[in-house]
């Protein structure tokens, strides 16, 4: 399923949803991924995800002081926690995209940038 865009990181969440869908075809894990088993999955991988930074202090954008394998690492557990978040919404019939796109709306309608920014 590779394709250009893949190729040049830009993908979209129906395309992860898709292959995450095809993968737990692919090895009938279908009645593993309840709602209820994805999430505590995904809890799981936050964890993980948490565990890298647990004794790193503050650090700054773009992680400048790690080493490389500390950010692969990284990526390699941010990847886990979308893919679950994507296939957790695909199995609740939610369409994430649209409905990040929604939430966005909203938060900007609560938030206000004309009063949430300081150095106005």
């Amino acid at each position: 399923m590779g394709g250009r865009a893949e190729e040049e990181g830009s993908v979209s969440l129906e395309l992860l949803r898709l292959k995450m869908a095809e993968f737990a075809e692919e090895r009938n894990w279908d009645r593993f991924h309840s709602p209820r088993n994805l999430l505590l999955a995904l809890v799981r991988e936050v964890g993980e995800l948490s565990e890298i930074f647990q004794w790193k202090g503050e650090v700054g954008k773009g992680l400048p002081e790690w080493a490389a394998e500390e950010k692969e690492h990284l990526g390699e557990e941010l990847s886990d926690v979308l893919l679950y978040l994507v296939r957790l919404s695909d199995m609740c019939g939610v369409d994430l995209s649209k409905a990040a796109l929604r939430k966005i709306q909203l938060n900007a309608l609560k938030y206000p940038a004309n009063r949430s920014n300081p150095s106005s």
